[in-house]
């Protein structure tokens, strides 16, 4: 489990084919390997990660992708020198600076347009209707790993949906969006809440329960 506030921005230094359906990939960081162990958790733009090995003196860590990982998520996209957000699984006690985040990608969206205005950059997403049927104005959606505040949606005819985020400078500085333009490739988790509260009200999951 995740917060999606983002701790430091790793580097790809390493993205090893070892078959069609596996990816090794190697990523230089300090910070979230501070007191990782072989087994940890590490959510790598939004898709969480098993550390698999520390490199040098936790200069950073190898992750293998299996081939669910690769489809639903853009880590297949990754290439040597790319830059990622990354997160450590939060401790019980830690605050929540964001919202709970799975590190589950549900769907892989798309930049449509950036508009720079004074003290804020807006950002405007096409979803796929895996994640749009959950967005709601003011509410919460994980975007390469990031947690963000949705300002407003329009539902469209094919069941996307386009939505914006407001990101201010520091977030700009943090994170990967300085880097992001239109056209670019994101990772989507929908906030878990809604999900679950769609799947009860379409009586999908019993809310009777009998003990004995």
């Amino acid at each position: 489990m995740f917060t999606g506030i983002i701790e430091e921005i790793g580097t790809v230094t390493a993205a090893e084919r070892l078959a069609d359906d596996h990816l090794r990939l190697t990523i230089a960081c300090s910070t979230v390997v501070e007191d990782a162990g072989l087994g940890d958790s590490i959510a790598v733009a939004g898709t969480c990660l098993t550390v698999t090995t520390l490199v040098g003196d936790r200069e950073g860590f190898t992750a293998d992708l299996m081939e669910e990982t690769l489809r639903a998520t853009t880590s297949g996209e990754l290439q040597v020198g790319d830059r990622v957000n990354l997160e450590r699984a939060m401790q019980v006690g830690d605050r929540l600076g964001g919202h709970l985040v799975q590190g589950h990608v549900d769907a892989v969206g798309t930049i449509v347009d950036r508009v720079e205005q004074p003290g804020t950059t807006l950002l405007t997403f096409d979803a796929p209707p895996e994640v749009a049927r959950y967005l709601v104005d003011k509410g919460s959606v994980t975007i390469d790993g990031t947690s963000l505040t949705v300002i407003d949606v329009e539902d469209r005819e094919d069941g996307h949906g386009r939505f914006r985020v407001g990101l201010i400078p520091h977030t700009l500085e943090v994170t990967t969006w300085g880097d992001r333009q239109v056209g670019s490739r994101v990772n989507l988790e929908a906030d878990a809440m809604a999900k679950y509260a769609d799947r009860l009200l379409k009586g999908g999951a019993s809310s009777v329960y009998s003990a004995s």
